[in-house]
């Protein structure tokens, strides 16, 4: 039974609906002009998108629309081709959702969801949080209240502002100072009250009371009513070429925040979540978008946080939110006059604060401190490259840091817990005991091209590390799951090499898969047997020491 027929959520999804309408409004008209458009086109994209995800995603939490990442994305791509505030901008920024959106709905149907793997935590976290700083430095110049420079490179922005700070217009920063104490203090007293509407009506309230010309603040001046024609952009082929990077940035960045907030309300509340559906919901939402005049859209946490706490259990909930926005559009423009541009900074600013993941770097540091180094270096390239630039370097150095870690995979010397027939990695169980003339090794890894050379050089240190002559080598399989051509000729050549040195080289633990490939390689007559355990290889192997096979209970175990 689908969401929508269990009509116990429907008061729910309506209360949802209204709440994450009153949030959404002033945050799509921040983000639009985070993107660098004007903020009416915040509203377009709150509308279709938010309709057709309502109508075909999975998630009954998720909340779609204009998001911070996004934007900032958006700014980055179309900013490099067009300059902000043009007609050609707008229209390229439309051209980009219809691009975004043709390549996850092609994603969706190709069942590629999968893709999204590459950008793996420390890849995501670092850009996030250098993007946050991005944008959250982009925004200076409205809280300040004069002009800077745009610039990827946010010590220059940075120096530049303190090098102007003379010029800090008051009221301006005094908007948006009090705004983000505002924000924050909501924030902190309860997330269902929508503090965004909360600091919009008050800055709007202070403009038309004390004058629109008093304090000489800018404001977003007239917002065009009603609803856009449908349309799509024209053109040229060299800018499409331009896009297409940031395009395909936007694609799998999106994809991946939004299935990663639907995820984590799907576990939460038991609901089933279809990846490949989710990407043709999306890529839907982003050609619905375009038609009408939006930029790239994708599900944000702040929002679906809040929906979900609202009630929301269905694709109701945004179809209500839509509808409610697409009523603002028609009839409640003439309400965003007066509205100070510096108040629309502030939710940018509060809302990117969550984007810096400190709790990221605490954690790897403790416990994977390679995976540290790729967020460090993804952070530091998007805030020194840009922002396609940094992710790329960041998918890179990850993509690099696998390869070496496959290459390197773990291993473990083996030796016998006393008493039993239990064999232990010797650093883990310091009372695990190694048997003279024996090398007892663990491979854990799937054994190919990128690691036989690996496995070689690891046999033949352990040997020298050895108080005996070695007489056999027996490998536990037990961890090994694949095993290619190279891996075959590899243990060919390692057994041939051991036995015309009249050593013995054993398999045990090997699993079926892999000993269907070792068969069928004829790579077993090359073995000196392949055992059901570790213990029976090892008792093989000390046939020629009758005293030590006692004592290995040997005849119990065979």
């Amino acid at each position: 039974m689908s969401l929508w027929a269990k009509r116990e959520f429907h008061r729910g999804d309506v209360i949802a609906g209204v709440t994450v309408a009153v949030m959404l409004v002033p945050q799509g008209m921040a983000y639009a002009m985070l993107a660098g458009l004007p903020p009416v086109v915040g509203l377009y994209a709150s509308i279709v998108p938010v309709f057709i995800y309502g109508l075909l995603g999975t998630s009954g939490q998720l909340a779609v629309g204009p998001v911070a990442m996004v934007s900032l994305l958006v700014a980055a791509g179309v900013g490099a081709v067009a300059e902000p505030g043009s007609g050609q901008y707008l229209a390229l920024a439309v051209l980009l959702a219809v691009m975004v959106g043709v390549m996850q709905l092609a994603m969706g149907l190709a069942r590629l969801g999968f893709l999204v793997n590459f950008l793996s935590h420390p890849v995501v976290s670092g850009f996030t949080s250098a993007a946050a700083l991005i944008i959250g430095i982009s925004q200076l110049k409205h809280v300040l209240g004069f002009p800077l420079a745009r610039d990827h490179r946010v010590q220059m922005v940075l120096w530049e502002a303190w090098q102007k700070i003379d010029q800090t217009h008051l009221p301006t920063l005094a908007f948006g100072a009090t705004s983000v104490l505002v924000l924050l203090a909501v924030k902190r007293i309860s997330r269902k009250i929508p503090g965004a509407l909360v600091v919009v009506v008050a800055g709007t309230l202070v403009i038309v009371f004390a004058g629109p010309d008093a304090l000489s603040v800018r404001t977003v001046g007239e917002v065009p009513g009603g609803f856009p024609s449908p349309t799509l952009p024209t053109f040229e082929w060299s800018q499409f070429k331009a896009l297409l990077p940031i395009a395909i940035a936007i694609s799998l960045v999106g994809f991946m925040e939004s299935i990663s907030v639907a995820k984590y309300f799907a576990s939460r509340y038991g609901d089933k979540l279809d990846a490949n559906r989710e990407l043709v919901a999306l890529g839907l939402a982003n050609l619905g978008g375009a038609v009408t005049g939006g930029y790239p859209v994708t599900g944000g946490f702040s929002r679906s946080a809040v929906n979900a706490d609202a009630g929301a259990r269905s694709g109701m909930a945004s179809v209500i939110t839509a509808v409610l926005v697409l009523l603002t559009l028609l009839f409640l423009t003439d309400l965003f006059t007066h509205l100070p541009v510096a108040v629309l900074a502030a939710i940018i600013l509060v809302a990117v604060l969550g984007l810096v993941d400190l709790h990221a770097v605490r954690h790897l540091w403790e416990i994977d401190r390679p995976d540290l180094g790729v967020l460090l270096v993804t952070f530091g390239s998007t805030l020194t490259l840009g922002i396609e630039a940094g992710i790329g370097v960041g998918v890179a150095v990850s993509m690099l840091v696998f390869v070496v870690r496959r290459s390197r995979p773990f291993y473990a010397v083996l030796g016998r817990l006393p008493e039993t027939t239990i064999y232990r990695n010797v650093d883990n169980f310091p009372e695990a005991e190694t048997i003279p003339g024996l090398l007892v090794l663990r491979f854990d890894a799937a054994f190919y091209f990128g690691n036989v050379s690996f496995l070689k050089d690891r046999l033949e240190v352990e040997e020298g590390a050895l108080d005996a002559p070695l007489q056999a080598v027996i490998l536990d399989a037990a961890g090994i799951n694949g095993l290619d051509s190279s891996g075959v000729d590899a243990l060919r050549e390692i057994a041939d090499a051991y036995r015309a040195r009249g050593i013995a080289f054993r398999m045990a633990l090997v699993k079926a898969p892999v000993r269907a490939i070792i068969e069928r390689a004829g790579l077993a007559k090359h073995l000196d047997g392949i055992y059901l355990g570790v213990h029976d290889a090892v008792c093989a192997s000390l046939t020629h020491d009758e005293a030590l096979t006692a004592a290995l209970p040997c005849r119990q175990a065979s």
